[in-house]
């Protein structure tokens, strides 16, 4: 079985440390971590992209420091390399359908224009795919890929002056699984919510 977040090395031998992303006292992840509840046992997978590998590992930084600080032991966290952003719906999809199965997934990496438009394409394929396979699942894949028309903008969306992708990727899943805590099915088995 792979290591956690915090002891798997990226694929340059550096290990992730922890940053704390400048959106963690926002009032969204104060609620999400107000209750033990959404993150007691809970079971994070961080799928990440080997391409663009130092913008990656500022992703994986964001991502970890955001599930630690909300109390998620490092043990609980799977970090998953993939060759590149159009591997990661499949591997999400697989990681999802694992025993045990994870409570949410964080898809991380960075698409940067070149000289064609491909990444367009691929951006449009990953979202679309990863999307999928948290509907056919039921488990949270969250989006915490970059999509950059430059290195530049791709450095300063991953831990730079336009905030952390990846935190935002895992304070969304935190979100969500607290969401996911307050509904209960109903009698007839439809969901309702129940506002607190």
């Amino acid at each position: 079985m792979p290591t956690s977040a915090s002891s798997r090395a990226a694929p340059s031998g550096a290990r992730p440390h922890l940053v704390r992303p400048p959106s963690r006292s926002s009032r969204v992840f104060r609620q999400a971590v107000a209750h033990s509840a959404t993150v007691r046992g809970k079971r994070f997978v961080i799928v990440a992209s080997q391409f663009n590998p130092s913008i990656t590992r500022s992703l994986i930084r964001g991502a970890t420091s955001v599930l630690q600080g909300a109390g998620v032991p490092s043990r609980n966290v799977r970090l998953l390399w993939v060759p590149g952003a159009f591997e990661l719906p499949v591997v999400a999809l697989r990681a999802a359908e694992c025993r045990p199965r994870p409570h949410a997934i964080v898809a991380l990496g960075a698409l940067i224009r070149g000289q064609t438009p491909q990444y367009e394409v691929i951006a449009h394929a990953v979202a679309q795919g990863l999307s999928q396979a948290s509907v056919a699942t039921g488990i949270p894949i969250t989006f915490g890929v970059i999509v950059a028309t430059s290195i530049a903008q791709a450095k300063a969306r991953s831990g730079g002056s336009a905030g952390n992708r990846g935190a935002e990727a895992a304070m969304a899943a935190l979100v969500v699984l607290r969401l996911f805590n307050d509904l209960k099915p109903s009698r007839e088995g439809q969901s309702i919510v129940h506002s607190r």
